[in-house]
């Protein structure tokens, strides 16, 4: 398996490792110059030397600023007095309170953490390359494939995502995929003091709506694709887009690297006012005469299976022969979008080609599970309706249209989370499976049966399908492996790299890796046919 797994952190974690009292302070006089035009002092001539800024009060104490950041449940200036009775020596707030210390009063303080906590730890960014990477699907991939080529190019280099966080190779706990602004911000002064020259970051569309990425500057901002996910936190798709949105503006990059096959990057690439690097894997840059982009990336003479990817890659230096171990030609694009960014920080075409042959495998991305069974079982994180198609239509590119071989997936959805996707994953399951067994994801606090009945209620639209509903997830990989024969592709989707369940209130181990594995090796010894 692939190692790496992201630890769990329970949230009164203390999140604190940078040397506080060797870090050089910050004056209170200065962040009031970060903080906007609206934003005094008071007392108007008090000052404070800060070395940390944090919105958590169980992490203040001296030469910590406590941001008074209200939120959904909870406003953090009532907790002022506990920041304050551990040692921090200044607050930041939107209303005054009475508390014996200086206090720096903002409109929102939201608005304003990024950049102060930027500027409290001395704007690590700008000593760094900070490539940053959204999109609904690819993400990771991408950040893991553009780390391999920038340590192919002799960068120390550092990441932050969905599955893990790097320091110089060094993984360090994280509990989101885009950290909060004062997480961040603390994030980038280590990495810089531990001597990272290049990062690859991905930027959820959370991190961007509530200001987490505020006073991180990029040298590259790329976009994956955008389709429907997270519509429980965004108001809608339109909204969805926005937040995404904001990373291609010239307050962020000076460069926008953008996947123009997809008709949100071609509508990106249109209003973006970075400088444009336009990728289409397809080379046909897509759209009608008002909206197509000339690409300057594309991809020649794609060669997908089972092993991998190989295909020729033309950037603006020049063009060279690419290959991966990645299963699924939708990692051409991944791949893609890492060499167009690589370009734009300078590292060379042969370089960039050899970083992305070294990267072998991302957690949970298409993962091989082999123990010596007689078909393939890849674990994916597929949980939108079209990271789940991609796969799909991946598998059955491996089986190469085989009517003696078969497509088998194992999906659910989540609970507690976008609703309106149930019923389209289990349309796509339904259609591009020749078996789909549905079941439970993460449910959380909701009944599974019930998320089930709307998942299988988009499978029963589709004619002449196969699926069933077991709403037990280890239940349902045995069916799926049970049910495969030679030659045939079993996706275990939805869950990926995750090492565990949310079920109600409690959290278990499991990882559909483990899982697989042990009922492979359970139910058949290595190279025995069933």
């Amino acid at each position: 398996m692939l190692a790496c797994k992201r630890r769990r952190l329970p949230s009164t974690t203390k999140a604190f490792v940078t040397n506080l009292n060797s870090a050089p302070a910050a004056q209170l006089r200065d962040l009031l110059r970060v903080a906007g035009c609206n934003a005094r002092l008071v007392p108007a001539d008090a000052d404070a030397e800060v070395r940390d800024v944090t919105h958590d009060s169980r992490q203040a104490g001296p030469g910590v600023l406590y941001a008074c950041r209200p939120g959904h449940h909870a406003d953090g200036h009532d907790f002022a007095p506990a920041a304050v009775a551990a040692g921090s020596p200044a607050l930041l707030v939107q209303r005054l309170l009475d508390q014996p210390v200086p206090q720096l009063q903002v409109p929102d303080v939201a608005d304003v953490l990024g950049p102060v906590a930027a500027r409290v730890h001395h704007n690590p960014s700008a000593a760094l390359t900070v490539c940053g990477i959204t999109g609904t699907n690819g993400k990771t991939t991408t950040a893991y494939l553009l780390e391999s080529v920038l340590r192919a190019a002799g960068h120390r280099t550092g990441m932050i995502g969905t599955v893990q966080t790097l320091i110089a190779g060094q993984a360090v706990p994280g509990v989101r995929t885009t950290p909060e602004a004062t997480d961040l911000q603390r994030l980038l002064a280590r990495m810089r003091g531990a001597g990272v020259t290049a990062t690859a970051m991905e930027v959820s569309s959370h991190g961007l709506a509530l200001g987490r990425v505020a006073g991180t500057q990029f040298a590259v901002a790329l976009f994956t694709n955008l389709s429907q996910d997270h519509l429980d936190f965004h108001a809608d798709l339109e909204d969805y887009f926005q937040a995404k949105a904001r990373l291609f503006t010239s307050a962020y990059t000076p460069t926008a690297v953008i996947n123009v096959d997809d008709p949100y990057g071609r509508r990106l690439a249109q209003t973006s006012d970075a400088e444009l690097v336009a990728v289409s894997p397809s080379g046909a840059a897509g759209g009608d005469a008002a909206t197509a982009t000339p690409a300057d990336v594309t991809a020649t003479d794609v060669q997908a299976t089972g092993d991998g990817c190989r295909f020729v890659a033309h950037l603006r230096s020049g063009s060279v022969v690419v290959r991966t171990p990645l299963v699924g030609d939708f990692n051409v694009a991944n791949a893609l979008c890492a060499m167009a960014a690589a370009e734009v920080v300078g590292v060379d075409l042969a370089t960039a080609a050899a970083g992305i042959a070294a990267c072998d495998g991302v957690p949970g991305r298409m993962e091989p599970v082999d123990a010596g069974q007689p078909f393939t079982v890849l674990v994916d994180y597929a949980h939108t309706p079209d990271s789940l198609e991609r796969v799909l239509v991946a598998a059955r590119g491996i089986i190469q249209g085989r009517t003696d071989r078969n497509v088998v997936v194992v999906v659910g959805c989540g609970g507690e989370r976008d609703t309106g996707k149930r019923p389209l994953m289990g349309r796509v399951a339904a259609r591009l499976a020749d078996l789909a067994i549905l079941t439970s994801d993460n449910p959380r606090g909701e009944d599974p049966s019930k998320i089930l009945a709307a998942v299988a209620g988009g499978a029963a639209v589709v004619h002449g399908a196969h699926w069933q509903v077991v709403i037990d997830r280890r239940d349902a990989i045995a069916t799926a492996l049970n049910a495969a024969g030679p030659g045939d592709v079993v996706i275990i989707a939805g869950k990926g790299h995750e090492t565990y369940q949310e079920l109600g209130d409690r959290t278990v181990d499991f990882d559909d890796r483990l899982v697989a594995r042990a009922l492979l090796t359970a139910t058949k010894a290595p190279g025995e046919s069933r």
